[in-house]
């Protein structure tokens, strides 16, 4: 990346501070298990994305909108003749992600905090507004930021607002995250500087190609090593 003095970071908060999609994953093999004698994995996991695909722009991101689409997928493939008892199951399982304690990944904290002591240091998350609060507040981290954004979407327009709100633009930001189609190319869009660091599992609604030798763009292992790269664009 080419040397510039980077005054915000934006942090990414689900798969980028703490464990989100995991418990997605699980709950999906839990929807899979439950629908097992009404259609096969695969042709219930593509039905269950189009639902998903679908309803973003109804329920929005986040575990409500994946459970309600869980729920009409299952009325769908079983000709709505799934049972009561799946229904309440499935809701149960919502309930239990939007419960599940936080598991932070490596080196989030450390991240933050080495920062947090030289740079504004911002949280920008998309999803249901009680659920990332409470994330948030069971993560630990929520002293260390100057500024917390819950937002609907990602997009560039939404980015340059965020940084001029709390920053000196985005010229002069920088947003790291997990995902290459909310988290780094909006950013990179608005004038900022995009840092991937990818986690194991990927939603495919997220998945987008990196902007390979973009001078803005850069990719990492891990959190581990933010602060050398932030500390070399000085």
């Amino acid at each position: 990346m080419p040397r510039s003095r980077i005054t915000t970071i934006g942090f990414d908060a689900d798969d980028t501070l703490w464990q989100n999609e995991t418990f997605f994953r699980l709950t999906q093999d839990r929807f899979t298990a439950l629908l097992a004698d009404y259609a096969d994995p695969d042709h219930l996991h593509d039905r269950l994305l189009a639902a998903e695909r679908r309803n973003l722009g109804h329920y929005g991101f986040g575990v409500k909108g994946f459970t309600l689409s869980m729920i009409e997928t299952a009325i769908e493939v079983t000709e709505g003749r799934v049972p009561t008892s799946v229904i309440a199951d499935l809701m149960a399982a919502g309930r239990e992600m939007l419960e599940h304690p936080i598991e932070l990944l490596p080196h989030a904290r450390d991240a933050v905090e080495a920062l947090a002591n030289t740079h504004r240091v911002l949280l920008i998350t998309k999803g249901d507004l009680l659920d990332q609060e409470r994330k948030l507040a069971q993560s630990g981290l929520g002293d260390l930021f100057h500024g917390v954004e819950i937002v609907s979407n990602k997009t560039a327009p939404v980015y340059a607002q965020i940084f001029a709100r709390h920053g000196d633009g985005a010229d002069r930001a920088l947003m790291v995250g997990n995902s290459l189609k909310s988290d780094v190319i909006p950013v990179i869009e608005a004038g900022g500087f995009g840092v991937h660091v990818p986690h194991g599992l990927t939603w495919a609604l997220e998945q987008a190609d990196p902007p390979e030798g973009h001078p803005r763009f850069a990719a990492l292992p891990d959190l581990g090593h933010l602060h050398d790269l932030v500390s070399r664009m000085k």
